[in-house]
């Protein structure tokens, strides 16, 4: 038997580590520099990157942010859910910021669409829902995957296969009308309207599978960048607080359709801190001045949303399980800078039950399943000095106040990871690139 000797490269993986928002788009702009695809595998534009450049902020929802490198291709993979109006919006806005988008954004012909009933649907559901509600950013995201699971889904490919694009569109939408009742929706306008998407979108479509493929086989520079976050993710999330989508690495392999020896680099992207938006419990959650604090330095506003970001202390619990799904092989530490005013700085190192009897409670072994658990456990902190200095001009993590170098070998040490990139700013420099520490 022989074995093929032809290179093939891995690529490389950049997920969130938390619950979101942990600034992944600035890592995979700067990662991007060298890279020829940078592809998302999994979510629709319920998820948001921010990136400023030169002064000009790029708000990202489903194209990936490797965009804003000029020689760099975008992918949208097979695990999207995409909601062509808001797509072409997407590359409107970003072109009318200069960023040139021709020939250099594909989609793939297995990815499934998101269409404006299933944004009315998602609606309807977090009404029925009422006080249990999950907190959707009513995208309709969670009504296109569930029409994905349910087999009656509307993919790319299709729009291109006419009457089974009608017959299918039509079917779905008598269906939501028999559960939900008869909403405002005009079939044929839509059927309409996406006959003039599908032939805008056509020069983008491509068999994405082949695409990846191919381009491994050519030692191309692959970059995926993660949407959302491992703690929003179906399965290893605080469900159901979550998305509909697997958030961490395995979603690589399923959005993207490439095999796990492909996958190399593994970069976790976690806040100095601790956020996230809408509803589910919250161990470390600071609902006084510290939180506050928290928020308005650090601009804790959704991106996609406007939302308000819960924020809390930085936890480790929860990290050392979101390592446990994702084996990281580095970590980007992002928004250390907005720790600056703090004299001290508290960090969660274990979970306990509540006490009984007068005895202290079990302390856990991990992140619990179980949300009536994770809502009663008592946080155990360790608590660091503050440097109360400005650090946003630090280039070299020498430069750092001793105590915020403090700060960062405490984590890496209670996580067993490096932290090879730690964010001290808002600008795309604000990045200092560490070296290993022995």
């Amino acid at each position: 038997m022989t074995v093929s000797t032809s290179k093939v490269d891995k690529l490389s993986v950049v997920v969130g580590a938390q619950w979101g928002d942990e600034g992944k788009g600035k890592l995979v702009d700067m990662l991007a520099q060298k890279a020829d695809i940078c592809a998302r595998c999994q979510g629709g534009n319920n998820a948001g990157h921010t990136i400023v450049v030169d002064g000009v902020k790029y708000d990202f929802h489903l194209i990936p942010s490797g965009l804003i490198s000029p020689t760099c291709t975008t992918l949208l993979g097979n695990g999207l859910v995409i909601h062509l109006p808001s797509f072409f919006e997407e590359i409107a806005n970003l072109e009318a910021k200069g960023l040139n988008c021709e020939g250099r954004i594909f989609v793939s012909d297995r990815a499934h669409l998101v269409f404006d009933f299933h944004q009315i649907v998602d609606g309807i559901k977090e009404v029925e829902l009422g006080r249990g509600s999950i907190g959707t950013t009513k995208k309709g995201i969670g009504p296109a995957y569930s029409s994905k699971a349910s087999r009656s889904g509307i993919r790319v490919h299709h729009l291109y296969e006419d009457d089974v694009f009608e017959s299918r569109l039509r079917s779905i939408v008598a269906n939501r009308f028999k559960r939900y009742g008869q909403f405002d929706y005009d079939v044929e306008a839509e059927l309409k309207r996406y006959r003039q998407l599908a032939a805008k979108l056509k020069p983008m479509v491509v068999d994405s599978v082949t695409y990846m493929h191919a381009s491994l086989q050519q030692g191309k520079n692959i970059l995926v960048e993660g949407a959302n976050a491992i703690m929003l993710d179906i399965d290893f999330g605080t469900y159901p607080f979550v998305t509909s989508s697997n958030t961490g690495v395995a979603g690589v392999c399923t959005g993207l359709g490439v095999p796990p020896n492909r996958i190399g680099d593994v970069i976790g992207v976690v806040k100095a801190y601790t956020t996230r938006v809408g509803e589910g419990p919250f161990p470390t959650e600071q609902l006084n001045s510290v939180g506050e604090t928290l928020q308005d330095v650090g601009h804790e506003y959704g991106t996609t949303t406007g939302r308000k970001r819960r924020c809390g202390w930085l936890d480790l619990v929860l990290l050392k399980y979101s390592h446990m799904v994702n084996g990281y092989t580095s970590l980007n530490l992002t928004k250390l800078d907005v720790l600056d005013g703090f004299a001290e700085i508290k960090v969660a190192t274990g979970y306990r039950l509540p006490a009984q009897n007068g005895q202290p409670g079990e302390l856990l072994d991990s992140f619990p399943a179980s949300l009536s658990t994770l809502a009663e456990v008592e946080v155990v902190y360790e608590t660091l000095p503050g440097w109360q200095s400005d650090i946003s001009n630090c280039r070299t993590f020498e430069e750092l106040p001793v105590q915020a170098q403090e700060y960062v070998r405490f984590t890496e040490n209670y996580l067993g990871v490096p932290i090879d990139y730690i964010g001290v700013g808002v600008s795309r420099t604000a990045m200092i690139n560490c070296p290993r520490r022995s």
